[in-house]
């Protein structure tokens, strides 16, 4: 009768260990298949942009109160542009950006801040969300009315030469 319980229990211990495995790596598939987000870059808080004067500070002051950006203009020193994303990772998918936003400030020739603008993307889409302007027009010309500003600009002289 002793070995009888003996077998009895010690095949109900295999049995619970068993489940016990199969529940651990049911959670533990679970968990990995858990969403995680990863943020990458830098933009500064409002907090930080508050103490920006347009009009007064200059690069070398705004990298004392913000920090320098990783990003600058393309073809000229006019612009800073600071950026952040946030990524979500999902299992074996590809990661997916959720979020991202562009702080740029651009300064004058003088070398003072003149405007202030934070973009965000929501649906694909490039969205103004905040600016701070002090002048109406906005330096630089894009590359489609560049392209577009010469064809009026040749004539038959200069292409017969």
């Amino acid at each position: 009768m002793a070995k009888t319980l003996q077998a009895r229990t010690g095949g109900t211990g295999l049995k619970r260990a068993a489940r016990m495995l199969a529940a651990a790596l049911l959670v533990m598939s679970v968990a990995a298949c858990a969403a995680t987000f990863r943020n990458h870059g830098y933009v500064p808080t409002e907090a930080e942009l508050a103490q920006i004067e347009v009009g007064k500070d200059t690069q070398d002051t705004v990298a004392e109160k913000v920090g320098r950006p990783t990003a600058a203009g393309l073809l000229n020193d006019e612009g800073w542009f600071y950026v952040q994303s946030r990524y979500r990772f999902f299992g074996p998918r590809e990661p997916q950006e959720i979020d991202r936003q562009v702080l740029a400030i651009t300064f004058s020739p003088a070398g003072t801040v003149q405007n202030i603008e934070r973009f965000g993307l929501e649906q694909g889409q490039v969205v103004a969300i905040s600016r701070r302007v002090t002048e109406s027009n906005i330096k630089g010309i894009g590359l489609i009315n560049q392209l577009f500003s010469n064809f009026g600009r040749v004539g038959a002289d200069t292409l017969l030469q």
